[in-house]
C-alpha cells in the first residue's frame, strides 16, 4: 500500500484534474450553446432548399433531367464526405462516426473514395480507409458557407465529371445535449420526391426551372454541407460538455477514496510510530536498575 505522502500527491494532482475538467466543460457548455444558435438559424433554410431541390427533381422532363446534378446513373464509384473533429476529448462522437463510416463502406461493393472534414477523420482513414480525395483540416467553430463553399464546388464538379456517382454526406446530427446520431445520408444526385407525395405548395418558377437551377443549385449543395457542419459542431461540443462534466465526477470520487486511503495510510504511520515509542520506552525501562 502507497504510503501517506504518495497518496497526498496523488489527491494534489486529481484535484489539478478536476479544475482543468471542470473549465473545458464551462467553455464547452458556453460553445455548445453558440453551436445551437448556429443550427437553428441554418436548419429551417437548409431543409426548405432540399424541398425546393426535391421538388425540382420530380418536374416533368423530356428524355434529360433538368440539371447533371440530379441524373441517376449507375453507381460505379462513390464519394463520402465525412465531417469530424479536430480534436478529441469529447467522448465516443468521433469514434462513433468512425465506426458508422467503416461499416458503411464495407457493405459498398463498388469503390469508395473520401473527402475528409476534420483532423480526426482524416487521420483515422488514413491508416485504415479508402484513399482520400482532399482533406478539409482545422475548420474550427464558426463556419460559414466560405468554408462549406470549397467542398460543395469539389464534390459538386467530380459528379459533373463522372468521378462519383454517387455521394453520401456522413456526420453527427444534433438531437439535444444527451443524443447526437451518425447519419449518412445521399447528397448528389439530387433525390425527387415520390410521387405519392402530398405536395401542398405549388412554385412558379421565372424565367424556367433550368436556369433557376443552374443559378442557385451550387448555393443549395452548399447549405446541404454546412448545415451539417453545424450539426457536428454542436454535437461535438455537446459531447464534449458531459464526457467532461463525468471527468469531473470521476476526479471528485477519486479524490474521495483517495483521502479515505489517505487518512487510514496516515493512521496506520501513527499507530506504528506509538507502537516503536512504547516499544523503545518498555525497553528502556526493562534496562534501567
Amino acid at each position: 500500500m502507497a504510503n501517506d505522502r504518495e497518496i497526498k500527491r496523488h489527491i494534489k494532482s486529481v484535484k489539478n484534474i478536476g479544475k482543468v475538467t471542470r473549465a473545458m466543460e464551462a467553455v464547452a457548455a458556453s460553445k455548445m450553446r453558440r453551436a445551437q444558435q448556429q443550427l437553428r438559424a441554418a436548419r429551417p433554410y437548409a431543409e426548405k432548399a432540399q424541398e425546393v431541390l426535391s421538388f425540382l427533381a420530380f418536374l416533368p422532363r423530356e428524355g434529360q433531367p433538368l440539371h447533371p446534378l440530379l441524373s441517376v446513373r449507375p453507381v460505379k464509384k462513390m464519394g463520402l464526405v465525412l465531417i469530424t473533429a479536430d480534436r478529441g476529448l469529447a467522448g465516443g462522437f468521433n469514434s462513433h462516426m468512425l465506426r458508422k463510416t467503416v461499416h458503411f463502406i464495407k457493405e459498398q461493393d463498388k469503390p469508395v473514395e473520401l473527402v475528409t472534414i476534420g483532423r480526426k477523420g482524416r487521420d483515422f482513414m488514413l491508416r485504415y480507409g479508402p484513399s482520400l480525395r482532399a482533406t478539409f483540416p482545422g475548420v474550427g467553430d464558426q463556419v460559414t458557407a466560405v468554408d462549406a463553399g470549397p467542398v460543395a464546388r469539389l464534390v459538386m464538379e467530380d459528379f459533373i465529371q463522372g468521378r462519383f456517382d454517387a455521394v453520401h454526406l456522413c456526420y453527427t446530427d444534433f438531437i439535444n445535449t444527451v443524443k447526437q446520431v451518425p447519419v449518412i445520408k445521399p447528397l448528389l444526385p439530387i433525390e425527387a420526391i415520390k410521387p405519392e407525395t402530398k405536395w401542398s405548395p405549388d412554385y412558379i418558377f421565372e424565367p424556367d426551372p433550368q436556369t433557376i437551377l443552374d443559378d442557385v443549385l451550387y448555393r443549395f449543395l452548399e447549405w446541404q454541407i454546412l448545415a451539417a457542419m453545424y450539426d457536428s459542431i454542436a454535437s461535438e461540443h455537446s459531447a464534449r460538455m458531459v464526457a467532461m462534466h463525468n471527468a469531473t465526477e470521476a476526479a471528485v470520487d477519486l479524490q474521495a477514496a483517495l483521502t479515505l486511503s489517505y487518512n487510514k495510510a496516515r493512521q496506520q504511520r501513527i499507530t506504528r510510530e506509538i507502537l516503536d515509542i512504547a516499544g523503545g520506552a518498555n525497553a528502556l525501562a526493562q534496562q534501567s536498575p
